[in-house]
């Protein structure tokens, strides 16, 4: 029978050159594999929890309906931080007849430009907690995925998560109520958005919306938890259930190498009184996550400026807890674990800012603001996280 051996080697590219100078498959010391179906990983992976992981829910099967994010084919000219800011650009590549980099769609412009009309200036999550204006023309857009943004129409909540991550992360978890972006949490993987709600197509269909829009979660999910709990409790009681083990580190942590390679699952409670407390915490993450949160009005820095607030750098100084934007600008009151969460594959707070430094942007007192309540929503998060962890008795949950 076939055996699979596997070697890591980590370093300089000098220290592997010199490694590999000094070895040949004899003297490397390798690992047997074992590759198990369904993945068959040729990789080795800590295997210790596997069966109690597996027991729980996985989410495309807990949700009938799921769909990758957008992709707008050209950001750099389709996304832009205000619809007015975006109107004027494109307006100005009219006129220039410079619209898209590529001949493939710059042979559209004449047929696709006299058919936008107000509708189509929409708002999109760009990146975590960045809201982007967007021209919003399926015909335009290079994956406009239109099957999932009908449900974004009216009020919703989507859960966004990653199939594999490349980044070998297990912070792949954030919320969104409107259309968004593929790369909303992560440049190398794709997001994908699974929807609590599903909207008709006012468009394409006739007659109104429906008064009770039909939930997105499965017959099959929703027996199962009215058998553990005895009954079935509202769609957002479940989102927000299943958003906040998510948001476990324990969590995290114990199911880590199974994060990697496919959609995550959840595991269920049997306690009625842990899944509304825990639904509890995780109603308090979406709504910190939305920028609903009351939460975010108390502000936790001060905003220092000189009058210039363009941004030229981002430099976090942990011994003072400040972040500046150019040498004379700077948010004061960050702690370093703040500074440094991760969604996804972002540092949520250096990459907001670097945003704006790539687009020689100068804050606006609104931007400002809304950094100050980015900063709140964190540092909330990682308290509630810490919670999550003191509710949950154990792993695995009973």
């Amino acid at each position: 029978m076939t055996k699979i051996y596997h070697a890591h080697l980590w370093g300089s590219r000098e220290d592997k050159y010199q490694y590999l100078l000094e070895n040949d498959i004899t003297t490397v010391e390798w690992t047997e594999l074992n590759p198990q179906s369904p993945f068959y990983l040729f990789i080795p992976q800590n295997t210790d929890y596997k069966t109690e992981y597996e027991e729980g829910w996985q989410l495309s099967d807990i949700f009938n309906f799921q769909s990758m994010g957008l992709t707008s084919g050209d950001d750099e000219f389709l996304y832009d931080f205000s619809v007015t800011e975006l109107k004027k650009k494109i307006a100005t590549g009219l006129e220039k007849s410079q619209i898209f980099h590529t001949d493939k769609v710059l042979s559209k412009t004449k047929r696709w430009i006299s058919k936008i009309v107000d509708k189509d200036w929409r708002t999109s999550l760009y990146r975590p907690f960045d809201q982007r204006a967007i021209l919003y023309c399926p015909y335009v857009l290079e994956r406009s995925r239109s099957e999932l943004n009908q449900h974004f129409q009216l009020q919703n909540l989507g859960l966004i998560t990653i199939r594999r991550t490349r980044e070998n992360i297990n912070t792949q978890f954030f919320v969104t109520d409107s259309i968004t972006d593929k790369s909303i949490i992560s440049s190398a993987d794709n997001a994908n958005v699974f929807p609590l709600y599903l909207y008709p197509d006012s468009e394409n269909k006739q007659g109104s919306l429906l008064e009770e829009s039909p939930i997105n979660l499965s017959q099959a999910f929703l027996n199962i938890l009215q058998k553990k709990l005895g009954y079935i409790p509202t769609p957002e009681a479940i989102f927000y259930y299943i958003y906040t083990i998510f948001h476990s580190p324990t969590y995290r942590q114990r199911y880590a190498e199974f994060l990697k390679i496919d959609f995550p699952r959840v595991p269920l409670t049997s306690n009625d009184q842990l899944f509304k407390s825990l639904s509890e915490k995780g109603q308090e993450l979406v709504e910190l996550h939305l920028m609903k949160s009351k939460k975010l009005n108390k502000l936790i820095t001060k905003f220092v400026s000189n009058g210039d607030n363009t941004v030229t750098e981002v430099t976090y100084k942990p011994d003072t807890q400040r972040i500046y934007l150019n040498k004379n600008c700077y948010f004061d009151g960050i702690e370093s674990q703040v500074w440094e969460f991760k969604i996804g594959g972002y540092q949520v707070l250096d990459k907001w800012l670097k945003d704006r430094k790539k687009a020689k942007r100068t804050l606006s007192f609104d931007d400002v603001l809304h950094y100050q309540k980015i900063v709140v929503a964190l540092k909330e998060t990682i308290q509630l996280m810490r919670e999550i962890d003191l509710l949950i008795p154990s792993f695995p949950i009973k």
